[in-house]
């Protein structure tokens, strides 16, 4: 029973995730600027989680209060996790959103490359089979075999930029200051995001601010970008393992693109479904074997 429900969390988080664009997408179109929604979403959470963490300590007194240092060093990390919020959602303004998500998910080979780089090793070959695999299944997500098909240069620079930042902010959840309560964690990590969110859109900020979008949108996007994701990861992830969880977080990718399907009425043909199929099944693959590599 609790496997079911650290599947169920796991699952709830991942797709969590997936409806972010969607959401972009539609309060672009509806007339709100990028910029004031990175803005609200990260100072949603930033407020949330703060009243979360101070809640968790006057109820935990004992627990483990960071240092000077583990602060600076979460927040410096969080200005990747700004950072691709800004570059994600900069990208599905240029390409579809179904198209936005496979760029980000280029993040599952470029980690195993930043992986080679830090343990300055060659990977396990199931890790090199897999991330080819990825580029493959990304070549037919993305109906780039189809000669009549037009991807925008601007939006693939961008998505891939968001892939690589997104990379940074996996590293950050998963290795940095693990010590530290994950509340407080999470909270130190966004705080960097409204930072680096604030000094990326700067004066175009307050010029777009509105307290409609705010309600409309703002409260949605820091809920479910910043807030339920990390709690239902916490406490769904060791009852079920980390390999587990690496496949239910995959979820993102269907979720991100039905709801792009039936909310913004974007076409996903067969070949890319064949493409999405594809890079799960890897991922599937590539978590199933962590525990032998």
């Amino acid at each position: 029973m609790s496997k079911l429900k650290g599947v169920f969390l796991v699952g709830f988080g991942a797709a969590s995730y997936g409806i972010l664009a969607t959401i972009v997408k539609f309060a672009n179109n509806s007339g709100a600027h990028t910029s004031a929604l990175t803005f609200y979403q990260a100072l949603v959470g930033v407020v949330s989680l703060f009243i979360l963490m101070t809640i968790q300590y006057r109820k935990q007194p004992d627990l483990i209060r960071p240092k000077a240092k583990s602060k600076i060093k979460l927040v410096l990390f969080g200005t990747s996790m700004g950072l691709t919020s800004c570059l994600y959602y900069i990208s599905i303004q240029y390409v579809s959103v179904s198209i936005g998500i496979i760029l980000l998910m280029q993040s599952i080979w470029m980690s195993v490359v930043w992986e080679m780089i830090q343990q300055r090793k060659m990977a396990h070959w199931s890790k090199l089979v897999g991330s080819l695999t990825v580029l493959v299944g990304t070549v037919f997500a993305t109906n780039l075999i189809q000669q009549d098909v037009e991807l925008s240069v601007t939006g693939i620079i961008y998505g891939l930029a968001a892939a690589l930042s997104y990379t940074i902010s996996l590293h950050a959840s998963n290795h940095v200051e693990k010590q530290v309560p994950s509340i407080t964690r999470s909270f130190y990590l966004i705080l960097g995001s409204l930072l680096t969110v604030t000094a990326f859109w700067n004066v175009q900020i307050p010029a777009n601010l509105d307290w409609m979008i705010l309600l409309k949108f703002g409260i949605v996007l820091g809920i479910f970008g910043t807030v339920i994701p990390p709690i239902m990861f916490t406490r769904g992830i060791p009852l079920i393992g980390l390999g587990l969880a690496g496949i239910l977080v995959a979820l993102e990718i269907p979720v991100s693109i039905l709801s792009a399907h039936f909310v913004l009425k974007e076409h996903v043909s067969l070949i890319q479904w064949f493409g999405v199929s594809l890079i799960l099944l890897t991922v599937i693959f590539m978590n199933s074997r962590k525990k032998n590599l």
